[in-house]
C-alpha cells in the first residue's frame, strides 16, 4: 500500500470520527434546548392554568397559557435572523454556544418566577419575556446544529445525519416530559408551589454538560472553504438575509411546507395531554405516556431521514402527512378513553407517524439554500414554520375545542386543513437529496 493511500484512509477516517463527534454535539445540544423549550409546552399544560391564571375556567385559563407559549414561538424567527447572520458570516460554531447559554439561564430563570398569588399579573409578563428569549436561543440552535451535522456528513447521509437534530426535539420531550410527571406526583398543592419549578431548574446542570460537549468540535469544513473562497475573490460580502429574500420562493416554500409537522408536534405535548386528562385519565400516566411514546419516536425519525436519503425527502414526508390525517379521529378516541395505557397507544402511533414526516425535515430544509446563505434561510424557514404551525395551534384547537362545546371534530378539521397546506407545498418544491452543497448559490 502505498504512503498516499494510507494518507488518504487516515484523512478519511478522521473525517468520519469528526462527523461522528458533530453529529453527537448536534443531538445532545437539540435534546438540550428541546428539553427546555417544550418542558414549557408540559408546563403550560399541567402547571400554568393554576399557577398564573388562577380563577379563571379551567379551558380558558388553558388557553391563557397556550397564549404565552406562543410568545417563543414568536421570537423564534428573530433568532434565525440574528444568528443565522452571524453563523454564515462568523461561523457556526460559535452561534451554537450563544445560543445554549442564552436558551439554558432563560429555562433556570423560568423556575424562579413568583406565582401569580405573590406579584399577580407581573408573574405572566415576566414568564412572556424569558419564554422569548427561550424563542431566540431555540432560533438560533436548529439551524446551526442541523448544519453542522449536515456539512459535516457524506453526501449519500445527510438526510440521516442532520435527523439527529430532529431526533433531539423527541429526546428533549422525553427527559422534560418525565421530570415533569415525577414531580406530578407531589400533592397538589407542592406540586404548584415549588415542585413544577424543579425540572426548570435543572437546565443549570444541562447547560454545563451541553457546553462541554459543544466546545469540542470544529467549524464546518463547507463553510470554511466558501469563506475562504469568498475572502480571495475579493468580493464584497453579502448580507445573509438580503440574498434570502432576494429569492423568496425557498423560504416561502419551506415555511408552508414545514406548518403542519409543528401543528401536529405541538398538539401532542399541549392540547392532547390536556385533552386526556380532562377525560379521566390520571396526569401522571398521561406525561409518562407520552414520554415513553417520545422515546420510541427517537428510532422512527433517524429512519424517516435514513430511507429519505435513498427515496427522497418529499416522498417521506408526504407519507407521514398522509398517515397522521388518516389516524386523528382514531386518536382523539383513544385519547378519550381514560385509560392510561390505550393513552400511552394513542401517542406512540401519533408520534410514529409523525416522525416519518420530520425525520427528512432537517436535510428538506437545509438543502434548499447556499452555503453563505444556509445558516439564514434554513434557520428562517423552519422557524416561520414553526411560528405559523406550531405557535399558534395550542390556542386556535383549544378555542375551537371550546367553542365547539367539546367537539373534537373542530380540533381534527383544523389540524387535516393545516395538513393539506403543506402537503401541496412538499409537492411543489424541488426533491433536494442530491443537491451539490459546495455551490454557493
Amino acid at each position: 500500500m502505498s504512503g498516499t493511500t494510507r494518507l488518504t484512509q487516515m484523512s478519511q477516517s478522521v473525517q468520519r470520527k469528526e462527523a461522528r463527534t458533530v453529529i453527537l454535539s448536534s443531538y445532545l445540544g437539540s435534546t438540550i434546548e428541546f428539553y427546555d423549550f417544550l418542558l414549557y409546552a408540559t408546563a403550560a399544560a399541567v402547571a400554568f392554568p393554576k399557577v398564573f391564571f388562577a380563577g379563571a375556567d379551567p379551558w380558558v385559563g388553558a388557553v391563557e397559557a397556550y397564549a404565552t407559549f406562543a410568545a417563543g414561538y414568536l421570537a423564534r424567527p428573530l433568532g434565525g435572523v440574528i444568528f443565522g447572520h452571524f453563523g454564515d458570516r462568523i461561523g457556526r460554531k460559535g452561534m451554537l454556544i450563544i445560543s445554549m447559554t442564552v436558551m439554558g439561564l432563560a429555562s433556570a430563570a423560568i423556575g424562579l418566577v413568583p406565582a401569580a398569588s405573590v406579584i399577580g399579573s407581573w408573574g405572566a409578563v415576566i414568564l412572556v419575556m424569558l419564554r422569548v428569549l427561550q424563542g431566540i436561543a431555540v432560533g438560533g440552535e436548529w439551524g446551526g446544529a442541523a448544519l453542522m451535522a449536515l456539512e459535516h456528513s457524506e453526501p449519500k447521509r445527510r438526510g440521516f445525519a442532520a435527523s439527529f437534530v430532529n431526533a433531539g426535539a423527541p429526546t428533549g420531550a422525553f427527559l422534560g416530559t418525565v421530570a415533569m410527571g415525577i414531580v406530578s406526583a407531589l400533592p397538589s398543592e407542592a406540586f404548584l408551589a415549588w415542585g413544577w419549578r424543579v425540572p426548570f431548574l435543572l437546565s443549570f446542570a444541562l447547560l454545563a454538560v451541553g457546553l462541554f460537549v459543544r466546545l469540542r468540535v470544529s467549524e464546518s469544513p463547507i463553510f470554511a472553504a466558501a469563506v475562504a473562497a469568498e475572502e480571495s475573490s475579493d468580493a464584497k460580502p453579502k448580507v445573509p438575509l438580503f440574498e434570502v429574500l432576494r429569492r423568496p420562493k425557498a423560504l416561502v416554500f419551506v415555511m408552508l411546507a414545514g406548518a403542519a409537522a409543528f401543528g401536529l408536534q405541538v398538539t401532542l405535548s399541549t392540547f392532547a395531554v390536556t385533552y386526556a386528562v380532562s377525560k379521566g385519565a390520571p396526569q401522571q400516566g398521561v406525561l409518562y405516556g407520552f414520554a415513553g411514546a417520545s422515546v420510541i419516536s427517537i428510532a422512527f425519525v433517524l429512519f424517516g431521514g435514513r430511507i429519505s436519503d435513498r427515496f427522497g425527502r418529499r416522498p417521506v414526508m408526504i407519507a407521514g402527512l398522509v398517515l397522521f390525517v388518516a389516524y386523528l379521529f382514531p386518536m382523539f378516541a383513544l385519547l378519550g378513553t381514560g385509560n392510561a395505557w390505550l393513552v400511552f397507544l394513542a401517542f406512540t402511533l401519533a408520534l410514529v407517524f409523525h416522525s416519518t414526516l420530520y425525520g427528512p425535515f432537517a436535510a428538506f430544509v437545509s438543502e434548499q439554500f447556499g452555503t453563505t446563505s444556509r445558516y439564514t434561510g434554513a434557520a428562517l424557514g423552519y422557524q416561520l414554520a414553526t411560528l405559523i404551525g406550531g405557535g399558534f395551534t395550542p390556542g386556535i384547537v383549544g378555542s375551537l375545542y371550546k367553542g365547539s362545546g367539546l367537539d373534537v371534530g373542530a380540533v381534527v378539521g383544523f389540524l387535516a386543513a393545516l395538513s393539506l397546506v403543506s402537503a401541496v407545498f412538499i409537492l411543489l418544491t424541488r426533491e433536494s437529496k442530491d443537491n451539490d452543497l459546495t455551490t454557493v448559490r
